[in-house]
């Protein structure tokens, strides 16, 4: 086994590059021979520079369109299988990440692993609201949770043009579908606050970043034994994620309309080259 005190920056990129491709820690340890404790102390630490950093360099931007949802995930055990002792304790049961993306850099500017509370959702708001540019107006498209509209009407005020895309299903028979949303019938979209152009409206783009946080971190993934057993460490492999999203992956749709390879970042003038593994792992340094 490799100890933490002997790992070099090469090393750390290398186990950081693993983790954000979606392996697990124990598969890590198998294949680079670094020790559990290793990894796990890495993720934290490194994790918890990734969220300084983006952090400080999140300041004054200026989306034109930004969409928001939270993704289910659990911790220690499902909610339902929760013991006794720790039912209602933060950090046990469901957990839910909210995320707010850029719909045209793709840019995630903001995210936070809590809960479905009103003061998550305050937290959450409040957290994107102080990252825009104060003197600019943007377009927000929610689904139809009730605590973005009361949140957002009392961050944003008349600055904003806010609207909800409630997506309509129909009665599905079959019930072996457990992990399958019915067959979706239908769009409401309405108009909360402003003008917002309800043709531009949609959460496809925060929906499909849903799917990368499930393919990219073990954790996510439903039916599996590697789901965080920490909210601690859920909370940091997120931020680690959202580093990796952020600035050193190529986004596809991006690298077709700048001709060259275009991570978010990149695309909000925030970076000037898509970041390595190594550069993530030399935040520790």
């Amino acid at each position: 086994m490799v100890s933490m005190n002997r790992l070099s920056t090469e090393r750390r990129g290398q186990v950081v590059s693993l983790l954000c491709e979606g392996m697990s820690i124990r598969s890590i340890v198998r294949v680079t021979g670094v020790a559990k404790n290793t990894v796990t102390k890495l993720l934290v630490d490194l994790g918890a520079a990734c969220a300084k950093y983006q952090d400080a360099v999140f300041t004054n931007v200026r989306p034109e369109r930004i969409e928001c949802d939270e993704i289910w995930s659990f911790c220690y055990a499902k909610q339902k299988n929760v013991p006794d002792d720790f039912q209602d304790t933060p950090g046990y049961g469901d957990v839910w990440t909210w995320v707010a993306v850029d719909a045209d850099t793709k840019l995630v500017p903001s995210w936070l692993v809590g809960e479905r509370t009103l003061a998550d959702a305050y937290t959450f708001i409040a957290d994107m609201r102080s990252r825009i540019d104060p003197s600019h107006r943007i377009q927000l498209t929610t689904d139809g949770l009730r605590l973005y509209i009361d949140v957002v009407d009392s961050l944003f005020r008349d600055n904003i043009d806010y609207s909800i895309l409630h997506k309509l299903y129909g009665s599905d028979a079959d019930t072996e579908r457990t992990y399958s949303p019915s067959q979706c019938i239908g769009i409401d979209k309405r108009v909360i606050a402003g003008t917002p152009d309800l043709d531009m409206a949609g959460t496809s783009f925060v929906e499909r970043q849903n799917l990368t946080m499930r393919m990219g971190m073990r954790r996510f993934t439903r039916l599996t034994n590697a789901f965080s057993k920490k909210l601690e460490n859920l909370t940091h492999a997120v931020n680690l994620h959202y580093m990796h999203y952020n600035f050193a992956r190529p986004h596809q749709t991006l690298t077709k309309r700048y001709g060259k390879p275009t991570t978010p970042a990149m695309a909000a003038g925030i970076a000037q080259y898509p970041w390595s593994y190594t550069q993530i792992a030399e935040l520790l340094d």
